[in-house]
């Protein structure tokens, strides 16, 4: 697999500084990479809507007109596969960072030996989002990527799984956890919640990205908490 990597940076010296790193990091890795660099947000949005085919893009917060954390909240109404590293002078944005799914915040100046180690983990990320479900529902065969799922409920002897598609199948909720991996944490009885997906943890509720609620049981709260420190 060839790997699109996209630079957005307004600074020369930090876009070249990065664009070393990279190119040094595939190099030890042995894998195939296409690297490209944009000065700003809007002309990487301008190729980005050309051809959706970035990968993993390494994102500057503070620029021009349009800032990272707006570009990514873009990119994130159609693509949330694309792993997104915040490379930034300010620690001031982690909030944000939620919201968008970032995978990693990194300031500058960057270590190779931490931007090595986040972008490993970037591309082990997209190898999974190339796992899908093969469901049968109403006498068809349904594909569910397993990134896209957000979560599932169950109800009596049925589970309905919430991804791009709302899909209610006869399965029991152990039998639907078994099909999918660490990302996934079991909610009490009655849910599984994708980790990637929350958004903030109360000790009533676990919020998801997309504004959906799910009913926390009493004394999970540490434990779910616990799950999304471990995944991390």
């Amino acid at each position: 697999m060839k790997y699109q990597i996209a630079i957005v940076e307004d600074a020369l010296i930090d876009t070249e500084y990065l664009h070393k790193l990279v190119e040094n990091w595939s190099k030890k890795r042995g894998l195939d990479t296409c690297i490209q660099a944009f000065v700003s947000a809007e002309s990487f949005l301008f190729h980005y809507c050309e051809k959706s085919d970035v990968d993993i893009l390494l994102l500057d917060i503070e620029m021009g007109a349009m800032d990272g954390v707006s570009l990514a909240k873009h990119i994130r109404q159609d693509n949330e596969s694309m792993q997104i590293i915040f490379v930034t002078g300010y620690g001031d944005y982690i909030a944000e960072g939620y919201e968008v799914s970032a995978l990693h915040y990194l300031m500058k100046p960057v270590k190779e030996e931490k931007l090595m180690t986040v972008l490993d983990r970037a591309v082990s990320k997209l190898a999974k989002n190339e796992k899908v479900l093969h469901l049968e529902s109403n006498g068809e065969m349904v594909r569910i990527p397993i990134y896209q799922i957000r979560y599932a409920e169950v109800s009596r002897n049925y589970v309905t799984i919430y991804a791009a598609q709302e899909i209610t199948i006869k399965m029991t909720l152990a039998e639907l956890a078994k099909a999918l991996d660490e990302r996934f944490y079991r909610v009490g009885r009655s849910a599984i919640v994708n980790l990637t997906k929350i958004s903030r943890v109360t000790k009533e509720e676990i919020k998801l990205v997309d504004g959906s609620c799910i009913p926390l049981p009493r004394k999970a709260y540490e434990g779910i908490n616990r799950a999304i420190i471990n995944m991390e």
